[in-house]
């Protein structure tokens, strides 16, 4: 059920678990289903606001949260409530806009996901915080807030903001610095490796050193599954560095759907396909490509998601990993992890396969991270709007941002607060303190999914594609084509 929390509660003395950065959350897409209440206890006459968040993120902030919006801003007077969802991010969705299209007035805040957010602003399930927040929050967002994922938050006609970015979540590696000293580099390579992206050719002979030098089974975990973390991240990330995109480029990413290209069957998309398929096969054959090695990843990739790809990193049978940050506590907090400290978990940008300025599609080529993470809509149907446009403007403070940082793992929207002193301390966040500068860089050369009400669907017929091709069931070329026909019918 929902939680009430006043500014006279007892807060725990314990910080609120790091434990997940909302993993499945920000990234992947991932559907699971909306259990416990849906509506907060919230008490009309005291003027409660009703957040509505999965049962797994309230279990994380409600200790925290509250006093950090009391501490920057928000009028004591005001009551937070939870609204308990189920952790599943799709079902969350369905039920906010089952909510709203009955015109529920609560919850009066709702987490949503960057991967939908616009289903909900093209449905009117949102209201118009362009004409809710004041000038001065709304200049704040557009210059200090990272960009592209401000742009996940905006009417893609009108360009309002119709919801506010809470947490960006970035793709990036994450390596193991003792098999890397195993294959002769050092503290000097991995300075310059966590902020410096380096080509994909570069990156597989360093992961092919490391593989042979140590105790490693095999280069790179990852995830190929078929699901829509494959299609919105994990291969999206792969495509855009070769300059390669579903759509035409990034101005296309919100439609029109049937008036934007499909740019499957273009030979950016079928060399980033066919690189990832080299990876994870056994040996050369007609459809690898000569300048990468084969063998860097298990076929097991085909198979993994998130977590899928985590375990063998952690304990040691792969030397990279690509995956979110939440794997920095989760992995580092385990029982068994195969490094002598903390220290020795590195991270980089994602390799690039192609300069910008060489890249075939507008706005990609170079280092690229699927962009994920949280935002929070405004219930349309609210009776409490004004308090709830409160709470929205203290979670645009700098110590809002901080705090959320520490006691939850939640990523500054605000490219600056990277830098800021505290949140480069793991004394004072916890071990994501050691990669803020690799998540900055990430954060800097984000690239969304298609925000449609089509992509779902969509999503689909692309990750079963990419799982097939990288299985070696169908050559890349033919699942390009394959794939360009499937999608041109589904934008008509």
């Amino acid at each position: 059920m929902s939680g009430r929390y006043s500014r006279g509660s007892t807060e725990s003395e314990s910080s609120v678990s790091r434990r997940t950065f909302v993993a499945a959350a920000g990234a992947t897409g991932a559907t699971v289903s909306l259990a416990g209440c849906i509506y907060g206890d919230s008490g009309d006459e005291d003027g409660s606001v009703v957040i509505a968040m999965g049962s797994t993120t309230i279990d994380d902030v409600e200790d925290g949260m509250p006093d950090l919006l009391y501490e920057n801003g928000l009028d004591e007077d005001i009551e937070i409530s939870f609204s308990s969802q189920s952790d599943d991010t799709g079902d969350q969705r369905d039920t906010y806009s089952q909510l709203i299209e009955a015109g529920e007035s609560e919850p009066d805040l709702m987490m949503c996901d960057t991967g939908w957010t616009n289903v909900l602003i093209e449905n009117g399930y949102l209201a118009n915080l362009s004409e809710e927040l004041d000038d001065e929050t709304l200049s704040l967002i557009d210059e200090e807030y990272f960009e592209a994922f401000v742009d996940t938050a905006r009417d893609p006609e009108s360009d309002d903001l119709m919801a506010l970015p809470l947490f960006p979540d970035y793709g990036c590696l994450y390596y193991n610095k003792n098999y890397a000293r195993d294959a002769g580099y050092d503290d000097d390579d991995f300075e310059e490796w966590s902020t410096e992206p380096m080509s994909w050719e570069e990156w597989a002979e360093i992961t092919e050193e490391m593989v042979d030098s140590s105790d490693a089974e095999v280069g790179l975990a990852t995830q190929f599954d078929i699901y829509e973390g494959t299609s919105c991240c994990s291969f999206n990330e792969v495509m855009t560095s070769f300059g390669g995109a579903y759509f035409g480029g990034e101005e296309n990413l919100g439609g029109p759907v049937g008036d934007r290209p499909v740019t499957v069957d273009e030979d950016e998309f079928i060399e980033s396909l066919a690189m990832m398929y080299t990876f994870a096969a056994d040996e050369e054959d007609d459809d690898t490509l000569d300048e990468f090695p084969t063998g860097i990843a298990p076929s097991d990739i085909t198979s993994w998601d998130e977590e899928g790809a985590r375990e063998p990193f952690s304990s040691g049978q792969t030397a990279m990993l690509r995956n979110w940050p939440y794997i920095v506590p989760a992995t580092l907090e385990g029982e068994d992890y195969p490094f002598d400290d903390e220290d020795d978990l590195g991270a980089m940008p994602i390799p690039y396969g192609v300069d910008e300025d060489e890249a075939a599609q507008p706005g990609t080529g170079g280092t690229a991270s699927a962009q994920g993470g949280w935002h929070i809509g405004l219930n349309p149907n609210s009776e409490r709007t004004e308090e709830a446009v409160q709470v929205m403007q203290a979670m645009t403070e700098d110590d809002f941002n901080l705090g959320m940082l520490e006691i939850v793992a939640w990523l500054p929207p605000k490219p600056e607060l990277f830098d800021d002193e505290e949140a480069t301390d793991p004394d004072a966040v916890g071990p994501i303190g050691n990669y803020m500068e690799t998540l900055r860089v990430a954060g800097e050369s984000a690239m969304p999914r298609p925000v449609t009400e089509q992509w779902p669907s969509q999503a689909e017929l692309i990750a079963e594609q990419l799982n097939q091709a990288v299985a070696g069931d169908t050559s890349p070329e033919d699942a390009a084509a394959d794939l360009q026909e499937a999608l041109e019918e589904s934008e008509s």
